[in-house]
């Protein structure tokens, strides 16, 4: 019988919880010859997320959890929760909900049936997000895709769907400053996209600040883009001209 991962980063989301477990609980239990983990990484919770999840772990041993010594971020949380998980098959999710799990049968559908290595989701629009965040994000995804020799697809989320192959060449690749998106589509196997609709947060608050997304952003600019060593080295050679 083969397993399916969800993988779930969880930062101070104690109110969500119960909600998501709801609702996945619900799929594992109607998705049949499949087994199932549960797999939470507590990113250094300030909150009783971690608390919340040992009741889950109680009623429920197909749920597991990593819990970090302290807030690392969301890209080490998914980057440990690839490298602990142990499924066929694993799938990224939020814990917010804005992520719908009701997607996960057709994703796997897809990948048993048409021959994908990954059912990757693309967002169609951005309920929650202010303008602001918007126009940030869609300036981001065309200075990228202009610098970038990886394709990013414009609203691109961590949600999907892979294959065990394509995980264990994403935790095979190395980077300190991690932007996964990038990598996801720099390992290269075949991926089908599917569109849906972000829903608001079922309860708690975004996490994401501005100042963490323009740090996010960045961290994807420089890992997947030579433009900006190719642009120091210019002006770095233009004031070596000039004070000779």
């Amino acid at each position: 019988m083969k397993k399916i991962t969800i993988l779930v980063p969880a930062y101070n989301e104690e109110e969500s919880l119960p909600f998501l477990y709801e609702r996945v609980s619900k799929i594992m239990n109607e998705v049949k010859d499949y087994e199932f983990e549960l797999l939470f990484v507590n990113d250094g919770s300030k909150d009783n997320t971690l608390n919340e999840i040992k009741k889950l772990r109680e009623q429920d041993k197909r749920v597991c959890y990593v819990d970090f010594s302290r807030n690392f971020g969301k890209e080490a949380a998914m980057y440990a929760g690839l490298n602990m998980c142990t499924g066929d098959y694993v799938t990224i999710m939020d814990a917010d909900l804005q992520h719908p799990p009701e997607l996960l049968p057709e994703m796997l559908r897809i990948i048993e049936e048409e021959n994908y290595d990954c059912v990757a989701t693309k967002s169609i629009n951005k309920k929650g997000y202010s303008f602001f965040r918007k126009i940030f994000t869609r300036c981001f995804y065309k200075i990228i895709e202009k610098m970038s020799n990886t394709k990013m697809v414009p609203g691109a989320n961590d949600y999907r769907l892979m294959t065990r192959q394509m995980v264990n060449s994403i935790i095979s690749v190395k980077e300190y400053n991690r932007y996964s998106k990038g990598i996801f589509s720099f390992v290269g196997y075949k991926t089908k996209w599917i569109e849906f609709e972000v829903q608001e947060r079922k309860a708690g608050t975004t996490k994401w600040n501005f100042w963490k997304l323009f740090s996010y952003a960045l961290d994807g600019i420089v890992g997947f883009s030579t433009a900006p060593l190719t642009l120091s080295a210019i002006i770095g050679l233009f004031f070596c001209i000039v004070s000779f």
